[in-house]
């Protein structure tokens, strides 16, 4: 369940891997809405909380402290002796990984979750570019578009059009 959730809240929120690994349980529980200090840049985000993970999550949510980690490493972290802190990133790495090798997908990273959240949101609604614009923190739409794929996905239509 917890590898289930992390990969939804990538898929529905575009936030960096840092920024999910952050997320506490106080955050999420009994609220519609996450707000949230990117790490990366210090912007203020506030997403939806997808009312298709919500049955889930407070289930999965049901039993911990406020203040626990989402997504906690099942380890003791070796330096600091602690329990309960957020996997690491090369955790999240293995993990996305191994599941797409399930489907048969490759080149599967931890920024896939966000690319691919602005990929949906783009194809969606083309008008969306204001806004992935802002979420990434993009002054181009050139870089955007760049950034989730579809330069490539265009300049193919185009030549397909040919």
């Amino acid at each position: 369940m917890r590898d289930y959730l992390f990969f939804c809240f990538g898929i529905y929120s575009g936030l960096r891997v840092s920024d999910l690994l952050r997320l506490q349980v106080k955050m999420v529980r009994g609220k519609t809405h996450v707000q949230i200090t990117e790490k990366k840049n210090v912007h203020d985000k506030q997403f939806i909380i997808h009312p298709s993970i919500r049955e889930d999550l407070e289930h999965y949510i049901k039993n911990m402290k406020d203040d626990d980690f989402i997504f906690p490493s099942r380890q003791i972290k070796t330096k600091e002796r602690l329990r309960k802190q957020p996997f690491h990133r090369s955790t999240a790495y293995r993990m996305l990984n191994k599941a797409a090798r399930r489907f048969g997908l490759r080149q599967i990273g931890c920024h896939t979750l966000r690319k691919t959240w602005g990929y949906q949101l783009y194809v969606r609604d083309p008008r969306n570019i204001a806004l992935l614009m802002k979420m990434y923190g993009h002054r181009d739409s050139m870089i955007t578009l760049d950034y989730i794929g579809m330069t490539q996905d265009l300049m193919d239509e185009a030549i397909m059009g040919l």
